[in-house]
């Protein structure tokens, strides 16, 4: 499934979340509470002093919590009796003198406010609590029932609704359900709506999550459909195909890591006792499944000395694996770039003659085989070294076949890796993609095995040096050999002829490059008689 729609699900829940903490906590703002377990329960019309905010709070009706988690409520004159019991329904509450040590007395008294008809009586004053919105009902030594008459919300709890504040009001008011908050109040009517609201763009979510997995799951297998009608009718060729089971019994359970790339990671494997492999487990594909597709077709039917040998390859459901022949000697890459630039491991017979079997290997794919393979990733890390340092191209994943002879080739995006890409490959305005793309490519790694080092190097001192085609192009127009170490008289001949025959293949039109057929022509002739060629870059 797409990051960015996970991404989006998870904030939309982690919204749902906050708002219903949020709607939860109005909800319970008036809720009941007690002092203690098995206290009296406190709900409207009393209220719970440093607890519960200003819209709960009907006057008169304050109690508070003691250090022993007794409930209190506290008269005029601090009288301070102990609540007992709260009879909502009844409108009756039961208290105590814990200690009748106050010096007064609470009597009835007839009223006519039905409301308050109760007296402190004490010596030498009598107080009246006309303030206190209670009527004594009984009372038993320390004992006390008081009963109130308003709010009315007796009806009210008898139906199990709930009383509370009517808005800025001193009203009350009877609810099923209500946010007895003083800015805002929802109705049932409007938590309805918005949960359906809310519902809907949940379930918008959902089925956008469905869909990307059936159509990421459908791709998935339209792909193992596409590759396996693809196998089916390439048995005749025949590399051994393999479980994924083999695969881990051929690597000892990848035990032995030789390199990881951009398409996946190589293993070294043993077929039996004296042949070894090289296993390269593909990453996992969101595409069609084209670039293996790409390397089985292309590396399947090659049998040339100078290019890697397809052993195998496993397309076991997701899991995709490629098995070559193994080569000790790893890649040019390693071998062509040394630590200071100016110093090659390998001498240059021996790199005269790798440059020689990349241009046979490449101008085999393009004339040699029924269909003409374009590599379009020509570069040193491509390029192996068996046993006797003799070059093999290997991976195909970016390979295209065309019928022989098509001069243009249909390409919808770039391919390739940068300072290896011909102009023509990133914009049509320089000419059509071709064969003659290949040459570019060869002949940038020529340039590099020439100087030992990468066509872009940022980290040289002189900036002239960054692109290193103009600055080796400028040495040889002046006569001067490339800044590399030459060993014998006769390795500035083969350096020279290199430089030539590199800066010919990268001239930024393909009109004006050789076919890598020349091209082998111009490596086997002695000496340097080519002439050279202009600068287009």
């Amino acid at each position: 499934m797409d990051n960015s729609l996970l991404l989006c699900i998870f904030l939309f829940c982690l919204l749902l979340l906050v708002n219903a903490k949020e709607f939860g906590a109005e909800l319970d703002e008036c809720k009941e509470t007690r002092c203690k377990h098995h206290g009296p329960t406190i709900r409207f019309p009393f209220w719970l002093k440093d607890h519960h905010p200003e819209h709960c709070r009907y006057p008169g009706f304050e109690l508070s919590c003691t250090e022993d988690k007794d409930t209190m409520l506290e008269l005029p004159r601090s009288v301070k009796l102990f609540v007992k019991h709260i009879d909502y329904t009844a409108q009756l509450i039961d208290v105590y003198d814990p200690v009748a040590s106050h010096g007064y007395k609470i009597v009835a008294v007839d009223s006519d406010d039905e409301a308050y008809s109760a007296l402190i009586v004490g010596c030498p004053k009598m107080y009246d609590i006309i303030s206190v919105p209670y009527s004594l009902i009984s009372s038993n030594a320390n004992d006390f029932q008081f009963n109130w008459f308003k709010p009315m919300c007796g009806s009210c709890e008898a139906e199990g609704k709930k009383c509370g504040m009517k808005g800025n009001t001193s009203e009350t008011q009877c609810s099923p359900i209500k946010i007895f908050k003083q800015h805002t109040g929802l109705s049932i009517k409007q938590i309805v709506i918005g949960s359906v609201i809310l519902g809907s763009f949940l379930l918008v979510l959902v089925v956008i999550a469905l869909y990307h997995f059936y159509r990421s799951n459908r791709l998935e297998k339209e792909s193992q459909v596409k590759i396996e009608k693809f196998l089916e009718d390439y048995k005749a060729l025949k590399p051994t195909r393999y479980s994924y089971a083999d695969i881990k019994r051929i690597t000892n359970q990848f035990k032995d890591k030789l390199g990881q790339g951009g398409y996946g990671t190589v293993f070294k494997g043993r077929l039996s006792n004296d042949v070894f492999v090289a296993v390269k487990i593909l990453n996992n594909y969101k595409g069609d499944g084209e670039e293996f597709i790409n390397e089985v077709g292309s590396m399947g039917r090659i049998h040339h000395v100078n290019v890697a040998r397809l052993v195998g390859y496993c397309a076991d459901g997701f899991r995709r694996a490629l098995i070559y022949e193994f080569l000790p000697n790893e890649s040019l890459e390693k071998h062509i770039f040394s630590a200071d630039g100016k110093s090659h491991i390998l001498g240059w017979e021996k790199l005269q003659d790798i440059a020689l079997g990349i241009a046979k290997g490449i101008e085999y794919l393009h004339q040699g085989c029924d269909l003409q393979i374009l590599h379009f990733d020509i570069k040193p890390h491509n390029i192996l070294l068996d046993h006797n340092f003799n070059p093999k191209i290997s991976d195909f994943g970016l390979a295209k076949l065309c019928s022989k002879g098509k001069s243009v080739v249909s390409m919808t995006a770039a391919r390739g890796t940068m300072g290896y890409i011909a102009p023509e490959v990133l914009s049509r305005n320089f000419g059509t993609v071709s064969h003659k793309s290949d040459v570019y490519s060869f002949g940038m790694l020529l340039l590099e095995i020439v100087g030992g080092r990468k066509n872009i190097d940022t980290t040289v001192e002189n900036t002239s040096q960054v692109y290193f085609p103009e600055w080796i192009y400028n040495h040889l127009d002046q006569g001067e050999n490339p800044r590399i170490q030459l060993e014998e008289e006769g390795h500035a001949t083969l350096a020279r002829k290199l430089t030539i025959v590199g800066l010919w293949c990268i001239q930024w039109y393909p009109i004006n490059r050789p076919s890598m057929k020349v091209v082998v022509q111009m490596l086997e002739g002695k000496g340097d008689e080519s002439e050279n060629p202009t600068k287009s870059f």
